[in-house]
């Protein structure tokens, strides 16, 4: 029997580890190396199959854009697949926005993935990541659905294992910032070398990338952030006076530490504990998505 609904779908966030911006192609586009974990900060989305062709998307937390990634998404699932079924999707928005935790690509991946299985696509992962890399730099990698090396422009993906339980705490202050200010800063390092020898990360990379005092690499993004904005710079202070290290995840302007797991600092966290108007949470990695799975 085909399926009518699917419910409690998660779409997780990302930080990024380092970011390192590399060079520049000749269309303008910067080449980036990075690596992106998931954790288990989510949005849940729900969906609902429609016999008339029809997208409704129905906002249960905050209002999203008329026309989001997550229509989108759908849209274009349905026009590749030649589909005439349609679909309601309720998204409960949990993760902030503006924050470079990629939480509206998330939800675009779990639309393609849940309306692969609802529409009786089956479609394999390569076709629904080639769809992915039409929607926004972020969406293939979820649809990846692994920690991994990103390269290029971020449609190269490389699964990573990292060692360890991963712990992190993660701030996101009111203000947001636009992706397109930062790439577009003088302050913005274009040239940092890449950390890929012969095909491979260098061989001190992935352990470090395991320490939970975050000793590798940098967000060549942060600068210019901390420039144009100070709540990034106060985020990363108050992080750095708890647990002795932080990090901008994406383009900020959320900011993260790495914890040390072996003495978690519960008595000393609480979302009460934020400043006002912060937003807050002590985070696990994943390394797999939730709906790796569901493509294969």
């Amino acid at each position: 029997m085909s399926l009518r609904a699917l419910h409690d779908l998660p779409a997780p966030a990302k930080l990024n580890l380092f970011l390192h911006v590399t060079g520049r192609r000749a269309d303008g586009y910067h080449l980036l190396e990075s690596v992106f974990v998931l954790i288990d900060w989510c949005d849940t989305l729900h969906f609902e199959r429609r016999g008339d062709g029809l997208l409704r998307r129905h906002d249960l937390g905050e209002a999203l854009p008329a026309d989001d990634l997550c229509l989108r998404a759908a849209r274009a699932l349905q026009t590749a697949g030649g589909v005439g079924l349609g679909a309601d999707i309720w998204i409960d928005k949990r993760l902030p926005s503006g924050a470079g935790m990629g939480g509206g690509s998330s939800d675009a991946a779990t639309v393609l993935l849940a309306l692969n299985r609802l529409w009786g696509l089956r479609w394999p992962r390569a076709r629904l990541l080639e769809i992915a890399a039409t929607l926004g730099a972020d969406v293939p990698f979820f649809v990846h659905g692994h920690d991994a090396l990103a390269q290029g422009v971020g449609e190269q993906l490389r699964s990573v294992d990292l060692p360890g339980t991963r712990v992190y705490a993660v701030v996101k202050p009111p203000a947001s910032i636009a992706t397109a200010d930062i790439f577009g800063s003088p302050l913005l390092r274009r040239d940092t070398p890449s950390v890929i020898v012969s095909g491979s990360l260098e061989s001190s990379a992935l352990p470090a990338l395991g320490d939970p005092h975050g000793s590798f690499g940098h967000n060549d993004l942060e600068p210019p952030a901390r420039a144009r904005c100070p709540e990034v710079v106060r985020a990363a202070e108050w992080l750095q006076v708890r647990f002795g290290n932080s990090r901008m995840t994406g383009s900020g302007s959320a900011v993260f530490s790495k914890l040390d797991t072996g003495a978690l600092p519960e008595a000393t966290w609480s979302e009460g504990s934020l400043p006002e108007a912060w937003v807050g949470r002590l985070c696990r990695g994943l390394g797999r998505h939730p709906l790796v799975d569901w493509a294969e």
